[in-house]
């Protein structure tokens, strides 16, 4: 049992840095290129954002309208997407 206690605390502190990650990338400001490639990034977590909540709301509907996901956990997969996104951005358009 304290296993388990201890999984699910190091989990949340791996979620709180991912998510402080992202909200620290989001208010750097930065140069023409630097601010191209955040737009470049919080596009890319939009379209992937909008795509999973279609999904969910089809899932949703086939399930008889009992929805299943957590949203920490919603907003801890956005913030993934994000750091990739950004991290792919950096390199394509270099940083």
């Amino acid at each position: 049992m304290d296993f388990l206690v201890i999984l699910f605390l190091g989990l949340n502190v791996i979620m709180v840095l991912i998510i402080g990650t992202l909200l620290y990338q989001l208010s750097k400001s930065g140069d023409e290129r630097k601010e191209f490639i955040k737009m470049k990034t919080m596009a890319d977590t939009f379209l992937i954002t909008v795509g999973v909540l279609l999904i969910d709301t089809v899932v949703s509907f086939v399930n008889d309208g009992t929805a299943t996901n957590s949203p920490i956990i919603f907003l801890f997969v956005i913030a993934i997407v994000f750091l990739i996104s950004l991290l792919i951005n950096k390199r394509k358009f270099g940083d």
